[in-house]
């Protein structure tokens, strides 16, 4: 992109209602899918205790996922900043589901077999994520009033793992058991670059038309 171009912030689309207990990447338009590569061995939790919020805080980095980007100034929204560590801990900690996902460190991308600062984006000597010897590599959470409705938030799987299935897994993980409780109303707020995956597991439009809102009043005053 040329210098002295602002970027747009992401345009947040309307939100996307799961629409299928059987999420499946074809649908009346079908695409040409590019080659997804094997997935390496991954473990999947669901304890929200193996969950380091700095470790997750630089897997975002990593993904360049902000979850204040919404309630940035536009012309700030394109520099995505770390989320504040205080309210990420908070988020999950108050979240219904989350669902997390480890690899080992010698089938990252990444791993030069030294420099641990340097994964994920971050200049911390944090372990980035390691359990045992493996390092957190995907995310996902929803929020959900235990009743009737779910939503769906920080899906992110970092750039070296990614289109390998894992954000699928995790989402199918996190459908799956909204399921067995009775919670069927589940939506997930996308970007238009995100959208494209939501679909393939499975969202689709709001059969009402809802769009999505966001209180801006005094926000960036």
């Amino acid at each position: 992109m040329a210098a002295g171009v602002n970027r747009l912030p992401p345009r947040l689309t309307t939100l996307a209602v799961f629409s299928s207990p059987t999420p499946s990447p074809f649908g009346p338009n079908k695409r040409v899918a590019r080659p997804r590569l094997r997935p390496p061995p991954i473990s999947i939790s669901m304890d929200p205790a193996l969950v380091d919020p700095a470790h997750l805080q630089a897997l975002m980095l990593a993904c360049a996922h902000s979850c204040a980007i919404r309630l940035s100034p536009p012309e700030a929204a394109a520099r995505p900043e770390p989320v504040d560590i205080r309210k990420l801990r908070t988020a999950v900690a108050h979240s219904f589901l989350v669902v997390s996902v480890f690899c080992g460190t010698r089938f990252l991308e990444e791993d030069d077999g030294g420099d641990d600062r340097r994964f994920m984006g971050l200049e911390l000597d944090l372990g980035l994520g390691r359990r045992g010897e493996q390092r957190l590599v995907g995310f996902g959470r929803a929020v959900s009033d235990m009743g009737l409705t779910a939503s769906v938030h920080d899906v992110v799987v970092h750039p070296s793992v990614q289109r390998r299935g894992i954000g699928r897994k995790i989402l199918e993980k996190i459908t799956r058991v909204l399921h067995t409780r009775g919670i069927y109303d589940i939506s997930a707020l996308c970007t238009g670059k995100e959208r494209p995956f939501f679909q393939a597991c499975g969202f689709g439009d709001d059969a009402m038309g809802a769009t999505t809102m966001m209180y801006t009043r005094n926000l960036y005053k």
